[in-house]
């Protein structure tokens, strides 16, 4: 989708920054070279070749350079919730937090789930978006867990995944009908794994600190229950089956067995679940309500270690923007969701900073992970890819002001967090689409 607002390529050389491929790991100064909307050119290990006539010289002397990010779960309003969100002003803060891909949630009104509105979509997207948008398709018809969608016609009009948003997909034979039908495209099913009778009238972590608050928890068992029965029917169908976001120990647990076992299974964690933990709730703080819910700091440790290790593939923002009023109720009854996108790259570099996750390892779960399971060609700082890149400060300090965000909604869970890494310039198709020139 990169028509429209981003038809315009720019030719240009990046000269003297730090090079860090996540694909491979290599990270040395060097320069890259941009020729209609693509990667003309990557130079190791020098920092200012000769830059070839015709093209702009930028210097990037002290920064990141890096492929843009590619963020597998954010809902973007359109159509039918633009009082939330619409896909201009979540393609805007998307680009200040160097996402350059976004896959935008079916769970909307009308729901992605028929080929008419994925074409709405790349329409609007080609008009108001300054990023990639793709789609993930509805799984179920209308999201009601009762019918399969077409997948075939929604893969030929563009989807790139299946599954039913933040509703968890209930019903096992649906699902084991969806792997089977979805396998023979090759289709990634994604599955929000939270089984919703466990779960009951729960509003954040089960245990001592909810019991303290007066509020009803959410086990673990409602997660790993339906993971481990997605699992059971991925290994029987053969299916590519991803778990959206797991939050807890148990999880990493059984997917690791599953990747053992040689299964087409992958699993993502959101950044809150990576970088917030249930104490972050304090107060009754709505804007830390969120599904899977915030867990203990031991569970979120174990995040992420399964992040360094490999066990979980992606990060994603999780970026679900609320209106005020659906925040602004008592804990209980308010909407789960929190603003995502743009602090996702800044609140993940928090597990680089504390040497927890090395800087490669981090990046790849952000761009060449994702990019892999979608089967697109970004998320590489190879000759011939996609020029969707990023230039970053990764030791920029700054402070997250809500009010200065660019999504139309403000239900950060970081506003007011001293956070570190600053999207200096994000690139698309080879057009710069956002520059952040502040010291």
């Amino acid at each position: 989708m990169a028509d429209g607002p981003m038809a315009e390529h720019q030719d240009f050389a990046i000269v003297d920054a730090r090079l860090l491929d996540p694909a491979s790991g290599r990270e040395e100064r060097g320069a890259v070279l941009v020729r209609g909307g693509l990667i003309a050119d990557v130079v190791w290990g020098q920092g200012a070749p000769e830059t070839p006539q015709g093209l702009e010289r930028r210097d990037a002397r002290g920064l990141l350079l890096a492929p843009g990010l590619v963020d597998l779960r954010a809902f973007l309003g359109e159509p039918g919730a633009e009082f939330r969100e619409t896909l201009g002003t979540g393609s805007q803060a998307a680009a200040a937090g160097g996402v350059t891909t976004i896959v935008c949630r079916p769970d909307t009104d009308p729901p992605i789930d028929d080929p008419a509105i994925i074409d709405f979509l790349k329409r609007r997207a080609r008009d108001k978006a300054i990023v990639n948008v793709l789609p993930c398709a509805a799984l179920s018809k209308g999201i009601q867990g009762k019918e399969i969608t077409e997948f075939g016609l929604l893969l030929e009009a563009g989807a790139v995944a299946f599954g039913d948003g933040a509703k968890a997909v209930r019903n096992p034979q649906l699902m084991r009908r969806a792997m089977i039908y979805g396998r023979d495209f090759d289709a990634l099913i994604m599955n929000h794994v939270e089984d919703p009778d466990l779960r009951g009238s729960g509003v954040m972590n089960e245990g001592e600190f909810a019991t303290r608050k007066g509020l009803p928890g959410i086990p673990r068992e409602a997660e790993t229950v339906m993971l481990e029965r997605d699992i059971r029917l991925a290994r029987a169908t053969g299916a590519r089956y991803h778990a959206a976001m797991i939050s807890c120990a148990d999880s990493v647990e059984l997917v690791r067995r599953a990747k053992a076992d040689g299964l087409r299974v992958s699993c993502g964690v959101s950044i809150n679940n990576l970088t917030l933990n249930e104490n972050d709730v304090g107060d009754y703080r709505t804007f830390c309500k969120v599904s899977p819910p915030l867990r203990l700091e031991d569970e979120r440790l174990a995040m992420v270690a399964a992040l360094a290790e490999g066990v979980i593939d992606v990060v994603v923002s999780d970026h679900d923007p609320q209106d005020v009023e659906t925040k602004r109720q008592p804990f209980a009854d308010a909407a789960d969701g929190a603003l995502g996108i743009e602090t996702l790259l800044a609140a993940a570099l928090r597990l680089f900073h504390a040497g927890q996750v090395p800087l490669p390892v981090l990046l790849a779960a952000l761009t060449q992970r994702p990019a892999a399971l979608l089967g697109l060609g970004c998320g590489r700082l190879v000759k011939g890819a996609p020029a969707d890149l990023i230039l970053l400060d990764p030791d920029a300090p700054f402070i997250v002001d809500k009010r200065t965000l660019k999504s139309r909604a403000k239900n950060s869970p970081f506003d007011e967090a001293r956070l570190q890494g600053l999207v200096r310039t994000t690139i698309v198709a080879g057009r710069v689409v956002y520059e952040n020139a502040a010291v």
